[in-house]
């Protein structure tokens, strides 16, 4: 029987993922303990794993991060990630640390699951091997691992080759080092306060140095890198959604007309105005059912509605999907590999986190339009679907991702691949 250990930042869209290899390992009977936000431990018992809640100091609630963090609200989306890294990511990494090992005095593991956005995860690769479980990234997020001829991440850009590559990226570099500055500053005191010394966290790459990094995505979503550690398992993230029943209106999916599907998630849905409404209103003119999930916010926050628009705030989305001509998205990753899961292209307005990155590989894969805006004028919305359904590429793009989808391991095979990361590790550790 293993021992292992997962942890994550107190995020949805981070834990969500991360929780369905949880219970991989715990059906196998395996010790399963899970480090992550207190909001989320009843997820964490159900999958049988052990929730050890995170130190105040590194906790928080995502559902509301305008109110932990009100200086957050009214970046640009670089300068959003720059301070997300520092605020929700590198600086909590001290207390995510001192719990890490103090989980590991009570009881040792083989080895440790982290978020890439777990700051502690670059405190512990800086550790000697013989002092450390083996670290296995769980890429839960697009992979933020630098290489030849791509952008700095978070700027949602595809890879450029050649001399302009070279010259894109040099400058976008030196307005990263400028931005991220505070990231930097705060990186340094994080890893003096844990290991004594001034050497940087290596807070944008540190995943390099992991054992394995576990992409959850296939490798037609996933810029080319060669020789990082990584491997792809495919999306390992059910929607969650499945338990909500049909509504009323569910027969009128019968196929007569495309139904393309909108949704901000269950996070970033408290303004409709962003990219819920432009949708119904591009597409109140068209031959199509706009099917609505808001995540939970009251329907009656959308005003009056077309004729030809469908809402429910939760919806079953294994059977959604299937009947989905096009789905209409901020960019969430979870949400966007379910929509490849089931061959379905889509059109992306990207917000803010990791959104962009998203955004940008939708368009690089093929499988959808990429936006570049967080509000998008009914206009744009009204061409980009258009040309979704027209252009018959979009489809076909997608549903060879939802074939190599369908090849993946998926969540049953995740323990495998980190049995093998635990042997690996330990004869390095016993030749060192």
């Amino acid at each position: 029987m293993a021992s292992i250990l997962f942890a994550s930042v107190p995020i949805n869209g981070h834990v969500a993922p991360l929780l369905s290899l949880a219970r991989e390992f715990a059906l196998r009977g395996d010790r399963v303990r899970f480090l992550t936000g207190r909001r989320f431990r009843d997820q964490v018992v159900a999958t049988g794993a052990e929730h050890i809640p995170l130190p105040a100091a590194a906790d928080f609630d995502d559902r509301d991060l305008s109110a932990a963090f009100p200086e957050r609200d009214g970046l640009s989306p670089v300068r959003a990630l720059a301070f997300d890294v520092e605020h929700l990511f590198v600086r909590p990494g001290v207390p995510q640390y001192a719990r890490i090992q103090e989980a590991l005095r009570e009881e040792p593991a083989d080895a440790i699951v982290v978020d890439p956005a777990f700051a502690a995860g670059a405190l512990l690769v800086g550790l000697p091997a013989a002092q450390r479980p083996a670290v296995v990234v769980g890429g839960v997020i697009p992979l933020n691992l630098s290489a030849p001829g791509l952008a700095p991440f978070g700027f949602g850009l595809p890879p450029l080759d050649g001399v302009l590559g070279r010259l894109r990226n040099a400058v976008l570099g030196a307005l990263v080092s400028r931005v991220f500055a505070p990231v930097d500053r705060a990186a340094r005191e994080v890893t003096e306060q844990v290991h004594g010394r001034g050497a940087r966290v290596l807070v944008m790459d540190w995943i390099r140095h992991a054992e394995q990094i576990v992409q959850c995505t296939v490798p037609s979503f996933e810029y080319p890198r060669a020789g990082a550690p990584v491997r792809f398992a495919g999306p390992v993230a059910s929607s969650g959604l499945a338990e909500h029943p049909r509504p009323e209106w569910w027969p009128e999916l019968d196929g007569s007309r495309p139904v393309i599907h909108v949704t901000q998630g269950t996070l970033a849905n408290d303004d409709p105005a962003e990219l819920i409404l432009p949708t119904i209103e591009a597409c109140a003119d068209e031959d199509v059912l706009v099917v609505v999930a808001t995540g939970g916010l009251p329907a009656s926050r959308l005003g009056a509605l077309p004729a030809n628009v469908r809402v429910a705030e939760f919806l079953p989305y294994e059977e959604l999907m299937p009947k989905t001509s096009l789905m209409v998205s901020n960019g969430g990753y979870g949400g966007v590999q379910f929509a490849l899961r089931h061959g379905v292209p889509l059109v992306v307005a990207p917000g803010k986190e990791d959104k962009v990155e998203v955004a940008a590989r939708t368009a690089w894969s093929g499988v959808g339009i990429n936006l570049r805006r967080q509000r998008p004028r009914p206009a744009q919305l009204r061409r980009a679907v258009a040309e979704v359904l027209r252009e018959p590429a979009y489809r076909a793009a997608a549903r060879r991702l939802q074939a190599e989808i369908e090849a993946s391991a998926g969540a049953a095979g995740f323990p495998a691949i980190v049995d093998a990361v635990v042997v690996a590790h330990r004869t390095r550790a016993a030749n060192l």
